[in-house]
């Protein structure tokens, strides 16, 4: 499908599957569910269908040293440690306050991709980026929803979120395994992950406690097709914008997370965070822009 090589068209529809995964998280802790169990079937869940699909495409997997070493570091870095502090930050600071952090995260990946000399925006994807991080940090200074001032410790917590997935977006690019498909990678790493959050899980709870997950089917379920779909063009995007363009789903994701927030779960925010969140959506049509710009400039180079 043409739309599945728009970088603008994939960033909204992966920002938007990421979005939904935070008010998942929360009722699923109202549920009864441990984060680590909730991150458990996020990553089982996805990586299960993501395979199924590959093979049903009549490919076949390739393993190998370095295809194990990307799955492993991707795993570590990118989704487990960042998702269990998400899920762990949300009965805290809510999940439209959580999704907020996302929204640094392509300041750390600009920054991270500039230093790795990687592929670097325009000055209108870099002045965008900037009026983003600009309403991240008034959010930020928000602190929270109304009459639940956030713990600072959780704050920060939060605040080191963004940073796991700047390196995780980098660490991706410069070490893609050779004409391995987006679908594989993106199956095998969360089926890593999902094994490397068994032995976290029996720490953190002393057991497997899958009792409170039989209350909420239809949660898993739309967990599941969520993260599937959400993981699935999430590496497309990867492949088709880079890294620093594939950091700002944060920007669509907070903004969803915010609106299901306060439509769905009760949560309510102050005005200054709504207009932190109304500069995001700006500095996402910014970058947006300049991407299209360089896309059409490409194009025209090529055919020159």
């Amino acid at each position: 499908m043409q739309l599945l090589n728009s970088a603008a068209v994939l960033l909204v529809l992966t920002g938007a599957f990421l979005g939904l995964t935070l008010p998942f998280g929360k009722l699923a802790f109202v549920a009864g569910v441990a984060p680590s169990l909730w991150a458990f079937v996020i990553s089982l869940g996805a990586g299960t269908v993501l395979l199924t699909a590959f093979l049903v495409m009549g490919k076949r997997p390739q393993l190998n040293a370095h295809m194990l070493r990307y799955y492993v570091i991707t795993a570590l870095v990118s989704y487990a440690v960042p998702n269990l502090m998400t899920l762990s930050a949300i009965p805290h600071l809510g999940s439209g306050y959580t999704g907020i952090m996302y929204t640094l995260s392509p300041v750390f990946t600009l920054l991270f991709s500039v230093m790795l000399k990687l592929r670097r925006p325009s000055p209108l994807g870099l002045l965008g980026i900037f009026v983003g991080f600009i309403g991240a940090v008034i959010v930020g200074f928000t602190r929270g929803q109304v009459g639940q001032p956030a713990d600072p410790l959780w704050v920060a917590i939060g605040l080191l979120i963004p940073v796991l997935l700047a390196l995780g977006n980098v660490y991706r690019t410069i070490d893609w395994p050779a004409g391995a498909d987006p679908t594989e990678l993106a199956g095998g790493s969360h089926l890593m992950t999902a094994l490397l959050l068994i032995p976290i899980i029996l720490y953190l709870t002393g057991g497997f406690p899958v009792a409170p997950l039989r209350g909420i089917p239809w949660l898993v379920v739309a967990q599941v097709v969520a993260s599937a779909c959400m993981f699935a063009l999430y590496f497309r995007l990867q492949a088709v914008g880079g890294p620093v363009y594939l950091s700002q789903i944060g920007y669509v994701g907070a903004a969803v997370a915010l609106l299901a927030g306060t439509l769905f779960l009760g949560e309510i925010y102050q005005l200054a965070t709504w207009g932190g969140a109304l500069i995001i959506t700006i500095g996402v049509l910014m970058t947006t822009k300049a991407q299209r710009m360089e896309a059409k400039a490409l194009v025209a180079t090529k055919a020159a």
